[in-house]
């Protein structure tokens, strides 16, 4: 048998192999992806694993760790937050009521006071759902924009995707484009504007050539621009006085019409279809935010990719702004969180930041509810005073990185 030989005229021993392989692995990690397996070897003698000398198992415990954290944090916050309002009532009143309503078999059979019960179950169990589908459908939004566009400022809000399901469910609301198709229509619509806005940022940004960052950029802001003026002239051509208030106030963000209704089912679908999409398409994500260069050496398409994630991040898009209006900043500042939590690998980020996210709109919309009692603030307005800021930093951030 043959024996192929290095450079040197030697049959290459198995250590090199081992070297040349692990340096390989370590290479083509995506970017972002911390630690990687040992130059020195998979396994010792004994059979058990080598040091970890580039850190990936103690990082992957950790990011593990964290998720599960944040996943406590979150059923946590949701009893907490359904707790907080006007009236307040204890989390032990809110567990009673929820296990009485699910039929649990360790519910209490002490009697709970009728207008608890319809304050937990009939407005803030439906409150809470809808701001946890919500802030993770904006959130994972966000982290999949950003990888697809290789740009941290990327988020449904500036790339004009929330502009276009505004503009879709505001022509339900108000001209009852769609009726036929009854409750789901304002949730149809608003999905249709958010892909068409997406595809036409796409189409703009590609008409000089090849799509760039700042290019993409750009042509989400005038096309988002351009919908808010539409979605403007909608509103001000209705002679609905009351509808033109209610899409008014709709569009600066808001749960205090979530019910159980469709709307709910659709956002709760749509947080739970994009988590599983995002996550099993990590790697693709991982290939796209490392370069197109490298997509295509790893025999991904680019665009069809770029098309797969724009449905997924539409349909998220359309069912938060559908069920709670346009809330702007969430898909820009949550996956920068979770990045420093769990690190840049997209099977990691995409359920940090749905978590996070959830958690974030979760408390945004309590202190909404107790800042101004008996009023409610606006949670877009909470949402664009933190992210904002955050916005600016990235900004600073991205010019001092260049020379």
């Amino acid at each position: 048998m043959a024996i192929t030989t290095g450079a040197a005229g030697h049959a290459p021993s198995s250590a090199d192999e081992t070297t040349s392989t692990s340096t390989d692995a370590a290479e083509s990690r995506p970017l972002g992806d911390v630690g990687g397996p040992s130059p020195r070897g998979a396994r010792g003698p004994d059979g058990s694993r080598g040091p970890d000398a580039l850190g990936v198992r103690s990082h992957s415990r950790r990011s593990a760790a964290i998720v599960a954290l944040l996943t406590v944090t979150a059923v946590v916050s949701l009893m907490l937050c359904m707790g907080l309002g006007p009236v307040s009532i204890p989390a032990g009143t809110t567990i009673q009521v929820i296990s009485q309503h699910l039929g649990l078999p360790f519910a209490s059979s002490a009697p709970v006071d009728a207008s608890t019960d319809a304050i937990i179950w009939t407005v803030r169990l439906p409150r809470v759902l809808m701001g946890a589908a919500v802030g993770a459908c904006l959130a994972i939004s966000g982290a999949a924009l950003q990888a697809m566009v290789r740009n941290m400022l990327a988020d449904p809000y500036i790339l004009g995707v929330s502009g276009g399901a505004s503009t879709g469910a505001a022509a339900a609301i108000l001209f009852g484009v769609g009726a036929a198709m009854g409750e789901y229509a304002q949730s149809v619509l608003a999905f249709v504007g958010a892909l068409g806005a997406a595809l036409l940022v796409f189409a703009i940004a590609r008409a000089g050539g090849r799509v760039t960052s700042l290019r993409l950029l750009l042509s989400g802001v005038a096309v988002g621009y351009a919908l808010t003026a539409v979605t403007n002239l909608l509103i001000f051509s209705s002679d609905s006085a009351e509808g033109s208030r209610s899409v008014m106030f709709w569009m600066l963000g808001s749960l205090s019409l979530a019910r159980w209704n469709a709307f709910l089912l659709i956002a709760v679908c749509a947080a739970a279809i994009g988590v599983a999409v995002m996550t099993l398409g990590a790697r693709v994500l991982d290939a796209l935010s490392a370069g197109d260069e490298i997509a295509h050496g790893l025999g991904i398409s680019p665009d069809r990719a770029r098309i797969g994630f724009l449905l997924a991040v539409s349909l998220c898009t359309a069912a938060a702004v559908a069920g709670a209006g346009a809330i702007g900043f969430v898909g820009l500042v949550i996956p920068h969180l979770a990045r420093r939590l769990v690190g840049a690998r997209h099977r990691v980020l995409i359920p940090a930041s749905a978590l996070l996210g959830s958690l974030f709109l979760l408390w945004a919309d309590a202190f909404a509810r107790v800042v101004m009692q008996p009023r409610e603030l606006p949670i877009g307005v909470i949402t664009a005073a933190i992210g904002a800021p955050f916005l600016l930093i990235l900004v600073r951030r991205l010019h001092a990185r260049r020379p």
